[in-house]
């Protein structure tokens, strides 16, 4: 089955694993989910990421266990509606407690990054 937004794809499947206590989640892999993945390692809400090659296609799996607990993850940009943002503009999730993921020109990285770098892009998501 083809999807039209795979990285909203990637963070239902985490939420819906989240539900059901998982420790793993096994998707398709792209490399704009594995930066994402990276950013949420770096940030300590996934603790390990693998990359393997099935039959056909590779899968990426996330180790869910023994990160920080995700309460909520929310898709901002959408296919429909595109989310952009100046450095100046860039949210801040729960008083700082969460993250915002952003694509950027030098990358995705999350909110805090790109604030440093001075770096406005698109909002992929938010974590929290």
């Amino acid at each position: 089955m083809v999807s039209t937004d795979p990285i909203a794809d990637m963070l239902t499947r985490v939420r819906n694993a989240l539900a059901v206590h998982k420790t793993e989640v096994i998707l398709p892999h792209s490399r704009v989910k594995e930066s994402v993945a990276k950013v949420l390692k770096e940030s300590g809400y996934i603790t390990d990421i693998q990359v393997q090659k099935d039959d056909f296609r590779k899968v990426m799996t996330l180790s869910l266990d023994g990160g920080a607990p995700i309460h909520e993850v929310s898709r901002v940009s959408k296919p429909g509606r595109r989310a952009y943002t100046k450095v100046k503009d860039i949210p801040v999730v729960k008083q700082g407690r969460g993250i915002v993921i952003m694509s950027t020109s030098k990358g995705v990285m999350a909110g805090e990054d790109a604030r440093e770098q001075r770096l406005g892009g698109e909002i992929i998501c938010e974590v929290y």
